[in-house]
């Protein structure tokens, strides 16, 4: 086994379709965009209210994501822990959702 690193904190996978992959990375390049949008306001001294709303939209956006991978996270990576017996899975969905809930 490798060792952990930051893009692989505990060395396993998701596998997801290429299609969930596609959308993801097409709405995270979206967001990406917002928040370029958003230094740029900032540096135009855009009114407050206006960087806020983008701000808003932004979240909203990433949440959307989170919502998705937490959907395929369900319907795959847990069920498979699950149905391995590997009960620690659901500690870890737990803290998960938690960190999801902070916002």
């Amino acid at each position: 086994m490798t060792t952990p690193n930051k893009t692989t904190p505990n060395c396993r996978k998701s596998h997801h379709p290429e299609a969930v992959k596609q959308n993801l990375t097409t709405r995270l390049n979206r967001i990406e965009g917002q928040i370029r949008g958003i230094k740029t306001m900032i540096a135009d001294d855009v009114y407050c209210d206006d960087v806020i709303t983008q701000l808003a939209a932004s979240q909203a956006a990433l949440n959307s994501v989170a919502k998705l991978l937490l959907e395929g996270h369900l319907k795959g990576c847990v069920v498979d822990r699950l149905a391995a017996g590997d009960d620690d899975v659901l500690d870890e969905l737990v803290l998960t959702i938690h960190k999801l809930m902070k916002k």
